[in-house]
């Protein structure tokens, strides 16, 4: 799905890392190499048991500095997968896949097409 303003939006699927099996499906996330951390909703990320681990502070981009509850799930996107951490959305909040998500899921935007896609290899030192 493609924004009016050049944004792209993708679909997530969401797992709980530490009972795996049910899996929610959320369509329309925004990719957003923005943001440091995903931002789902917590009465998703509630319905798959995923629990509250630590509260953290974001900075939003009026200055206004907000808390919100952060934990651990299994992200499927683009047919790749990571576990990560996400944030517990409130109402009101946005659905973002950020920037930590990509690079765990080893994909990158092609700002062209509007798509995500394999970063290629993951670099790594010389011995």
């Amino acid at each position: 799905m493609i924004d009016d303003m050049g944004c792209f939006r993708t679909e997530v699927g969401i797992e709980n890392v530490e009972s795996p099996g049910a899996r929610r499906v959320i369509g329309a996330v925004l990719v957003d190499t923005g943001a440091e951390l995903s931002w789902f909703p917590l009465e998703v990320l509630e319905s798959l048991g995923i629990a509250r681990a630590k509260i953290k502070y974001f900075r939003q981009a009026t200055g206004t500095v907000i808390p919100r509850w952060v934990g651990y799930v299994k992200l499927y996107v683009a047919g790749t997968s990571t576990v990560d951490e996400v944030v517990f959305g409130e109402p009101n909040d946005m659905l973002l896949l950020g920037a930590h998500s990509l690079e765990g899921l080893n994909l990158c935007v092609d700002p062209v097409h509007k798509i995500l896609i394999d970063a290629g290899p993951i670099l790594a030192a010389a011995a």
